[in-house]
């Protein structure tokens, strides 16, 4: 199923391997509270190339653009910082 998709949006099957251990890395260093916030911007190109891919295709792109979307709104929970960057009201 894995191979078939691949193909399916226009990579080689070689890349699965590199692709799934890219993504874990990412995810491993969002994960790290000191690092969450790299991890986060990481996570977010990661997801953009996925973005583009099925808008090349012309395929839905929902599920990359609202795991992004989940990505920053955890940072955004667990990160004082953040919040007082962007505050969502004033006090």
């Amino acid at each position: 199923m894995v191979t078939t998709e691949f193909t399916r949006l226009g990579y080689q099957q070689n890349m699965i391997i590199a692709l799934g251990v890219t993504e874990l890395a990412c995810a491993l260093i969002y994960v790290v509270p000191q690092t969450a916030t790299l991890g986060a911007i990481l996570l977010t190109g990661y997801l953009g190339g996925a973005i583009a891919t099925h808008v090349r295709i012309a395929d839905s792109f929902w599920g990359p653009a609202v795991g992004g979307i989940l990505v920053w709104l955890g940072l955004f929970l667990r990160e004082p910082r953040l919040r007082k960057l962007i505050p969502l009201r004033s006090t």
